[in-house]
């Protein structure tokens, strides 16, 4: 079964202030994950930061840029992204 990745309204806004390559990348990430769900154990720079939040750097360097995700497993296989952006502003 598929997951469902959904953005919140804030982290949507977050991805259109992304460059075009970082962009990119967040959106293979999300093909991933709906593809084979959250753990992303394939990507460099992906940690689990609680058991239902995940995150993972799409650049490294100077700014870094990174995403944060959490799974809801008590509804549908449902993924929300809450945050897009750079490092040093992610809410962890």
């Amino acid at each position: 079964m598929k997951w469902t990745v959904e953005f919140t309204g804030k982290a949507k806004k977050q991805t259109g202030n992304l460059p075009g390559r970082v962009r990119e990348a967040l959106f293979q990430l999300v093909r991933d994950i709906e593809s084979t769900g959250p753990v992303r154990g394939d990507w460099p720079n992906y940690s689990k930061l609680s058991n239902h939040e995940h995150h993972c750097h799409l650049k490294k360097g100077k700014p870094t840029y990174v995403a944060i995700w959490r799974e809801h497993h008590e509804e549908i296989r449902l993924i929300e992204v809450t945050y897009a952006g750079t490092h040093e502003k992610a809410p962890y």
